[in-house]
């Protein structure tokens, strides 16, 4: 058929249609994103992206990561979650504030502060919180216009049941439902439901896998007894860490305890059922925005605030410079912008968040923000990039990861070094041979010009 056989009104039916298409891609490219923030608590290495446990169920983890751009050498700015949190959500640094602690109120010495949920209400985005967004125990009204708060999750009747205080784990005969993380999910699912005429920001906080490790009995039946695995250790690996660094560890705490009451593999085994359970919740979110008319144009962002040791170093929890403490999941999916199942193995930190949000909704620059944006690497994951990342735990003790190494540095001026490429479990310390004079020299470029003192603290503060 040629042209001149097409009736004239189809012609014109068939122009009409296809610039409204142009006109739709056109409003499409030109629309501001939308952003989807999840940030997940204690969550360390071990799903699935980042390979840290063999056999660890994390499907719904796994898919975003096929999307998006997984951070393999991403850190936090503290190993806590009341200075990472606060840090990554002011853009202030713990060596800049002196908020190195749980128990030190932030907005007391940020005042003027304007956190990333504050900035992106004052640039026109409908703001929404939910759940553990900042440290419980030191939430910023001020920065959420709507905010669901963190609710109980159900306990054993008796407790503890395994170990001592809150350090505990033990399956309860619950449904998910109960669980506060999926009313805190429950709440980005109706959001996702409703129609919003301004761009959103909408912020999900999940509480497990921190402590305790209470989560339903069926995904603790997804980790056998008799198969769990515990983290590979050598023995006395503290013997060559500085006084200092075995302080931190508290071998005689946490760990003696577990030896002693033959816990290991029961943590474990509660560990990795609170991290399944929360990447089941992670995955209610996640299919709820794919099937929501904002699919194609939300940045979704997924974190831990820092990681977690159990039993590397004959250490438990956080709150440690060493690679387990420090390193988190991290993962960022940017509509028409990030490359589909990347990999960076560049050394990013948490604190690049702000400065990347920023960037990708094209919102007025914000100088005094101390990461850096990581939209460079999102396009390509392999691109140039010069930043080290800088971890800091109390006054004056930092650790410095590159690519190849990890510097620590503490207060009294001892020193851990290891390299990476040859014992990726830091087993040994190279601080103190000669050879590595110069590498220490220049990693400690990097290290924080300013130490502020320690901002005031309270008595109760949580983990």
């Amino acid at each position: 058929m040629k042209i001149s056989d097409i009736p004239v009104k189809l012609l014109g039916l068939t122009l009409i249609l296809f610039l409204s298409e142009i006109n739709v891609t056109l409003a499409q490219k030109n629309e501001k994103y939308n952003v989807l923030f999840i940030a997940v608590d204690d969550m360390n290495d071990w799903i699935g992206p980042f390979g840290g446990y063999e056999g660890i169920k994390t499907p719904n983890i796994d898919k975003l990561a096929k999307k998006g751009v997984v951070f393999k050498r991403a850190y936090c700015s503290a190993p806590a979650c009341n200075p990472s949190r606060a840090s990554l959500l002011t853009g202030v640094r713990p060596s800049t504030s002196g908020v190195y602690h749980n128990n030190q109120p932030w907005r007391p010495v940020l005042k003027d502060a304007v956190t990333l949920p504050q900035y992106f209400t004052a640039n026109g985005y409908e703001v929404k919180g939910a759940g553990k967004i900042f440290h419980n125990s030191f939430n910023d009204q001020a920065s959420w216009p709507v905010y669901f708060d963190v609710p109980h999750s159900p306990e054993p009747p008796k407790k503890p049941v395994n170990g001592f205080a809150n350090f505990d784990w033990s399956p309860v005969d619950v449904k998910d439902e109960d669980m506060g993380d999926f009313k805190v999910v429950n709440q980005g699912i109706d959001f996702f439901g409703k129609k919003h005429e301004k761009p959103f920001f909408l912020a999900i906080g999940l509480t497990r896998p921190h402590l305790p490790w209470y989560v339903p009995q069926k995904y603790y039946d997804q980790y056998p007894l008799s198969e769990i695995k515990r983290p590979k250790v050598t023995e006395n690996d503290l013997a060559d860490v500085p006084a200092a660094g075995v302080k931190i560890a508290k071998p005689n705490g946490d760990h003696k305890f577990i030896k002693e009451h033959d816990q290991w593999e029961k943590a474990v085994q509660g560990y990795l059922a609170s991290i399944t359970f929360a990447d089941g919740q992670i995955g209610r979110l996640l299919d709820a925005l794919d099937k929501s008319q904002y699919a194609k144009n939300t940045i979704i962002v997924f974190f831990g605030d820092h990681g977690w040791h159990l039993g590397e170093k004959e250490h438990w929890r956080k709150f440690a410079l060493w690679e387990e403490a420090s390193r988190v999941p991290f993962i960022v999916y940017a509509p028409g912008i990030s490359t589909l199942n990347g990999v960076s193995d560049r050394t990013v930190n948490l604190m690049d968040i702000y400065p990347t949000l920023v960037d990708l909704c094209k919102l007025p620059a914000k100088k005094e923000l101390e990461g850096n944006s990581i939209a460079a690497l999102l396009k390509n994951p392999a691109a140039p990039w010069k930043h080290p990342s800088v971890t800091t735990h109390g006054f004056g003790n930092h650790a410095v990861r590159s690519e190849k190494y990890r510097y620590i540095r503490y207060n009294d001026g001892s020193e851990e070094l290891y390299d990476h490429d040859v014992d990726p479990l830091e087993w040994k310390n190279l601080a103190k041979e000669p050879k590595y004079a110069a590498v220490k020299s220049e990693l400690a470029k990097s290290l924080p010009t300013l130490n502020a003192k320690d901002a005031p603290t309270v008595k109760e503060s949580g983990e």
